[in-house]
């Protein structure tokens, strides 16, 4: 198709994506962010988020001058299309918090070219494409939904080549699917408010499926079952898959938990008390708790024994592997539950500098796996990161106090850590 003016409201860990991943197909994209700072690194070269391909593709747009980045809307005046992806975070009860987009979208209404379309790539509750007109102030700008389904870890790729496209809107569609004309993907025509509901229900129905995953874990152990088999059986199952049925100390991130939460919350308004959610989030947060109890056995021979003054090491702070986010890390919660307790806590990501890691309360932060043991009581495995397989673990047994470790992502042989003398405690396997 013919190169097209865009532009891209947001440099986040969305909008940044969004804005390298057109330009790379060859359109001229402006970026706008209020944060100067990180204008200024992107104008350099500098990505503020680790993510596979991600400065590559920067450094390209930047080289062909394809990709610019700016902190004035106002240089977005010309563009022919304009993609809004601004955080919306949860706010009160659970609702999604849109004022930075209710404010960028009266701005943008202010300066836009008549016929220019507003694409919302921002996760936002039903029926707030519709209200576009409202808060722009202009019924001659189309609006599109457009929501994006980008993993952390793997949002180039997932940008690039998609499972599918939605595009929720009539005028300007059009202009909007022939920007992913290079993509074999299929393309879901419909309307804004089942666009906006579909990226909801989805997230909500994976954070439904790591739920059941957790919670068969545990019968699991009571019954004596191998959890791993168990998911595997279902797994093959074409109706099920075995995506998101690895039990682990809980689901978090930057998503699940807002979007959960608001749908939640969308349902209550309309009188719905859509009690799966509910039961969703009530055993995800059961889940740090019996984590929590699994370290305390470990610690004292009893599930409601008190850690205190135990030392613990915490291999693992992000929320998932692949990612630098500590955003609703389910490692983060269990830790501050064991600091609540009494525990002194140590933490190692490869991921998370000791430097950032003085934001975390309690806990800290080291630059080398081999300070996470010294001296140990017990060591746990929150973040499923593969480095960890290959650790020196009968190092790790030499300088822990005590060679014990609780492998909440299921990610070590517990065999070969037997012979470095550790023992290892998994989630919804047998104990060896």
């Amino acid at each position: 198709m013919a190169e097209l003016s865009l532009g891209v409201v947001g440099a986040g860990y969305v909008g940044l994506t969004t804005a390298v991943c057109l330009a790379h197909l060859g359109h001229r994209v402006r970026c706008a962010d209020i944060d100067k700072s990180k204008v200024d690194a992107l104008r350099r070269g500098e990505v503020p988020i680790s993510e596979p391909r991600l400065p590559e593709l920067l450094a390209e747009g930047l080289r062909t001058e394809r990709l610019r980045f700016t902190t004035e809307i106002a240089e977005l005046r010309d563009a022919d299309v304009v993609f809004v992806c601004v955080a919306t975070p949860m706010g009160e009860r659970g609702r999604a918090d849109l004022r930075a987009l209710e404010s960028v979208l009266r701005e943008l209404g202010g300066l836009l070219r008549p016929g220019t379309v507003l694409v919302l790539k921002s996760t936002v509750p039903v029926g707030t494409t519709a209200r576009v007109p409202e808060l722009t102030g202009r019924d001659d700008l189309p609006a599109v939904s457009n929501p994006e389904f980008l993993r952390e870890g793997f949002a180039v790729r997932d940008f690039l080549e998609p499972d599918r496209i939605v595009i929720g809107g009539d005028a300007g569609a059009d202009r909007v699917e022939a920007l992913y004309s290079a993509f074999d993907a299929p393309v879901l025509r419909t309307d804004p408010a089942s666009a906006e509901l579909g990226k909801y229900a989805s997230n909500a129905f994976l954070a439904v499926k790591l739920s059941y995953a957790n919670e068969l874990a545990e019968l699991c152990e009571q019954v004596g079952a191998d959890v791993r088999q168990v998911t595997r059986t279902m797994g093959l199952d074409d109706r099920i898959g075995p995506a998101f049925l690895r039990p682990g100390p809980g689901w978090g991130g930057s998503c699940l938990p807002k979007d959960v939460a608001a749908l939640r919350r969308s349902a209550r308004d309309r009188g719905m008390r859509f009690g799966l959610l509910n039961a969703a989030e009530r055993t995800n947060a059961v889940q740090h708790e019996r984590v929590v109890h699994k370290i305390q056995e470990v610690l004292t021979g009893s599930p409601y024994g008190s850690p205190a003054g135990q030392r613990i090491g915490l291999l693992g702070l992000t929320f998932k592997a692949g990612t630098d986010d500590l955003r609703d890390s389910p490692a983060l919660a269990i830790a501050a539950r064991l600091a609540a307790r009494g525990a002194v806590l140590t933490g190692y990501d490869p991921a998370v500098p000791a430097a950032k890691g003085g934001s975390i309360p309690d806990l800290h932060v080291v630059d080398d796996p081999l300070l996470v043991a010294k001296d140990a009581a017990v060591l746990v495995v929150l973040t499923e990161w593969p480095d960890f397989r290959d650790l020196d673990w009968a190092q790790l047994a030499q300088l822990a106090d005590r060679a014990a470790v609780v492998d909440t992502r299921n990610l070590l042989d517990a065999d070969a850590l037997a012979r470095h003398g550790f023992t290892c405690r998994g989630i919804g396997i047998p104990t060896r």
